[in-house]
């Protein structure tokens, strides 16, 4: 879990800078997504670096993804985004969400391995 979660951020944060330079944007806003992925890599090399604070870590990242795919989905229906905030949203639903899912099933294979 710690190297998708480092892999998660990083396309974030290529995603980030990515939107702010193909809109020319002056907006700080059109970074969220990179900030956000360096959570996530913060929380994965961490998670690699002290293994005995990896269940931690990725739970932390399994909480950052919910509220990235919150904020991002949030901001698609209230705001109604157009043009490249509506594709940095859809993207950091799409790449949270398929992370969450990872991180759900992953949590569910070790609950099981503890139980056995």
């Amino acid at each position: 879990m710690p190297t998708r979660s480092i892999m998660v951020g990083v396309a974030l944060i290529v995603l980030g800078v990515f939107v702010t330079i193909a809109s020319d944007s002056g907006s700080v806003t059109s970074l969220i997504p990179a900030f956000v992925g360096v959570v996530f890599v913060a929380l994965g090399v961490l998670a690699r670096f002290k293994p005995g604070l990896s269940h931690h870590a990725m739970h932390g990242s399994a909480a950052i993804a919910m509220l990235a795919i919150l904020g991002s989905l949030g901001s698609l229906v209230g705001r109604g985004s157009t043009g490249w905030a509506l594709f940095a949203q859809a993207v950091t639903v799409v790449l949270c969400g398929a992370f969450l899912y990872v991180a759900i099933i992953s949590f569910r294979e070790a609950r099981r391995a503890r139980a056995s």
